[in-house]
């Protein structure tokens, strides 16, 4: 009763891990049971035989868990299946020829050379990937049919019946996996490398607080858990052999949902080994949270700040990386997502700053040497992060992520089409400002003061012509720069001329 009740347990644990292991243990019993018809079905046993058992072989062997996997095997089988047996009978009609002392000595022959062949191309990468399956079988298929007994005719019947069967299986295992709760391949690498990103982010934003906070105050329970969770980075370490197998499954998927029949899954892999890559270095990074060396706090709070920010953004701009992808959008996550790489590469020219300056002269050797490798790898972060973003960037090209919609200002709220009106003003510095704003605003206007009180958040462009400046001309037709108006308010022209910028938009 023990066992069964461990039995019990663990049934429960994988089926609760993913619950469509169960729904793909019912699809397996559904198509078993469907192809044992062959027997069960006289009419179909009078035509099959015996070998309506290799329809339930093929269900056995092919019937995988997800989409990929079994459309793979199951093409894999049927061409192998088809092509041996066409040989098959070739070869052993040839030998046949040859009268019977020759025909076993050409029948060996045949199944030597056709077997050493296809073994050593099984080594070869790419076949492996992707074909191992299938010329296992057609090796399997064509010594059985060359070297049967059997006389030509009944060889003929025997590849017929038995190709019928293996596709009458292998259609089975296709269409029910398909129809019935698929599980597709391309979609679970998709929330793998996801996944994969928050995972990683996750580190690295928490990483301040663990590195330059005391972690032994407090509940020792609730500091063991965010220890815990820290470790799940270890998980991306391990996703290669998942990640590369994934991506071999989808390319046999047809297309479902945003994902293509020849979607960029090479670029999948290319954005994986990065972030690998970048786990190897919060591993190292990992070491000295919990080394029993540690650095004095005094020595630690001299980089804290930008160490902070390296860490903090380059976490962001991982979870940016992960929000595009799960929306699968690539404007606007995008360029937060730069904005982060490029914040954290601030972070890294203060920090050199700081070390230039000789903050750390008088801290002692060996203290030295650990902070100055956790700055190190920090930094080897940040450059990885840079890398991950432009590949991101380019996955998002490649797979014809979504625009995110930008939002209209007066067409959504009128259907009349709002006329401009130019109000030119001049800057202390002898530029002209024309400020372009609708009619229909409700707004008053103070040309010798400049100012411009407007009641709610409408378009003001700001044009500063300049002899030496060269405009560019945005596709509504005005020449700006865009910013974002965060709050809605009064607009006053006179604060824009005293600012920096020259050239500006709030929306």
């Amino acid at each position: 009763m023990e066992k069964v009740g461990e039995i019990w347990r663990e049934g429960r644990r994988v089926g609760k891990e993913d619950p469509r292991r169960i729904v793909h243990a019912f699809k397996v019993g559904l198509a078993l049971a469907f192809v044992s018809s062959f027997y069960y079905y006289q009419p179909l046993y009078d035509n099959f035989g015996v070998n309506a058992m290799w329809a339930v072989m093929t269900v056995v062997v092919v019937f995988e868990f997800s989409v990929g996997a079994t459309l793979g095997k199951g093409i894999n089988r049927a061409v192998a299946t088809l092509v041996a047996g066409g040989l098959g009978v070739g070869a052993h009609h040839l030998a046949s020829l040859s009268g019977p002392t020759i025909e076993p000595i050409l029948l060996a022959i045949f199944v030597f050379v056709q077997a050493a062949l296809s073994t050593f191309v099984r080594f070869f990468p790419r076949v492996k990937a992707r074909y191992d399956y299938g010329i296992l079988i057609f090796i399997l298929t064509f010594s059985l049919i060359s070297v049967s007994g059997f006389r030509e005719d009944e060889i003929l019947d025997l590849a017929h019946k038995r190709l019928s069967t293996v596709i009458m299986g292998g259609v089975s295992c296709v269409l029910i996996s398909i129809f019935i709760c698929p599980v597709w391949a391309g979609q679970d690498l998709h929330s793998l490398l996801a996944f994969n990103f928050d995972t990683l982010s996750h580190f690295l934003q928490e990483f301040g607080e663990e590195y330059f906070e005391a972690t032994d105050d407090g509940d020792v329970k609730e500091v063991e858990k965010r220890r815990r969770n820290l470790q799940r980075y270890k998980i991306v370490l391990n996703s290669k052999s998942n990640e590369e197998a994934l991506a071999n499954f989808a390319k046999w998927e047809p297309r479902h949902g945003q994902f293509r029949f020849r979607h960029p899954w090479k670029q999948y892999l290319a954005v994986a080994a990065l972030l690998r890559q970048c786990a190897y270095r919060i591993d190292a990074l990992n070491s000295y949270i919990n080394s029993d060396f540690q650095i004095p706090t005094d020595v630690k709070k001299k980089l804290e700040e930008p160490l902070r920010r390296m860490s903090s953004e380059s976490g962001k701009s991982m979870k940016e990386a992960s929000i595009s992808l799960k929306k699968m959008r690539k404007s606007s996550s995008y360029d937060i997502h730069v904005d982060h790489v490029l914040n954290s590469q601030s972070a890294c020219k203060d920090l050199t700053t700081l070390l230039k300056s000789g903050i750390l002269n008088d801290v002692e050797p060996l203290h030295m040497i650990a902070l100055t490798t956790t700055v190190s790898l920090l930094i080897d972060i940040v450059n990885l992060t840079e890398k991950v973003s432009e590949s991101v960037h380019e996955l998002a090209s490649a797979a014809r992520f979504k625009n995110k919609k930008k939002s209209t200002v007066s067409s959504e709220k009128s259907d009349s089409v709002s006329t401009v009106r130019a109000m030119p003003i001049k800057s202390q510095d002898d530029h002209v400002v024309t400020i372009l704003c609708d009619d229909d605003m409700s707004h008053t206007v103070d040309q010798s003061r400049g100012e411009s009180s407007v009641d709610s958040c409408h378009h003001v462009a700001i044009e500063i012509d300049d002899d030496d400046s060269v405009h560019e001309k945005h596709e509504d037709g005005e020449m700006h720069e865009h910013t974002s108006c965060v709050s809605c308010g009064q607009t006053n022209a006179s604060d824009v001329l005293d600012s920096d910028n020259k050239r500006t938009s709030y929306n």
